[in-house]
């Protein structure tokens, strides 16, 4: 038997007693030692050499030398280490539980329903009268009505503040943003810039009624009268969405 002939069936018998270690979940089958036996002759002698063979060592040899080594050398000791290639990407998979876990805490400051529908219940007339310039869908909804809690209506007093404890002033901040809105975030309207007698129009038209629910107070001009219809357009009548239709932002 030559000198290389030896050498690496001392490295195969390596493979199979590396692989049988707790590192390794089975033994190679005969025709991944064929592969290795195949493949890898000629690098295991220029990156190798000087490991003994017969060990542990010379697989690890090859694996630490894994960039240098031919491409079908690398398929072929890949081949017989699949669970040490495994436990990496078990990591990732464990480290998700934890932003799982705090994602499912974030939501503990909300309102109830009940608290929500009391608001919009309550606060339908007083909004328009106290908080008429605040745009709604913010936080700054809810502070409106809290600053103004001794102008409001004893009910919507009451409703806010059961509400307006701890954090959850900011996530109930979209029902109490004059009462009109549902559970969900109101949808916008992007109006496109109006006329001044554009405006006196839509004033003037089936939105009338929805001006003075919801923009009493809001002067005329400067696009102020659309600004608010479209932050409030959730809340609008269909026959004011229908007048301001061709006024959408295009």
């Amino acid at each position: 038997m030559t000198y290389r002939t030896s050498t690496f069936a001392c490295l195969t018998t390596a493979i199979v007693v590396m692989t049988a270690s707790p590192a390794f979940s089975q033994a190679p089958t005969e025709a991944q030692r064929d592969a290795i036996r195949s493949a890898c002759r000629a690098d295991y002698e220029a990156h190798c050499a000087s490991v003994p063979p017969g060990g542990a060592a010379s697989l690890q040899c090859l694996q630490k030398n894994m960039s240098s080594l031919s491409s079908a050398c690398q398929s072929a000791v890949h081949a017989v280490e699949p669970a040490a290639a495994a436990k990496p990407e078990a990591a990732p998979a464990a480290a998700s539980t934890k932003p799982a876990a705090e994602t499912a805490a974030a939501p503990a400051g909300k309102p109830s329903d009940a608290q929500v529908a009391a608001i919009r219940s309550a606060c339908r007339s007083d909004y328009p009268k106290v908080c008429a310039g605040v745009p709604t869908g913010g936080a700054a909804a809810l502070q409106c009505l809290e600053k103004n809690k001794a102008r409001v209506s004893a009910a919507c007093g009451k409703a806010v503040g059961a509400v307006s404890a701890g954090g959850a002033t900011e996530a109930a901040a979209p029902a109490a943003a004059g009462a009109t809105t549902a559970t969900a975030p109101a949808a916008v309207m992007v109006l496109r810039p109006m006329r001044l007698r554009e405006e006196l129009f839509v004033l003037r038209s089936a939105c009338g009624g929805d001006v003075r629910s919801y923009c009493a107070g809001v002067e005329p001009g400067g696009g102020r009268i659309a600004r608010c219809l479209g932050t409030n357009a959730a809340s609008l009548s269909p026959a004011c969405k229908e007048v301001l239709a061709p006024f959408a932002a295009r």
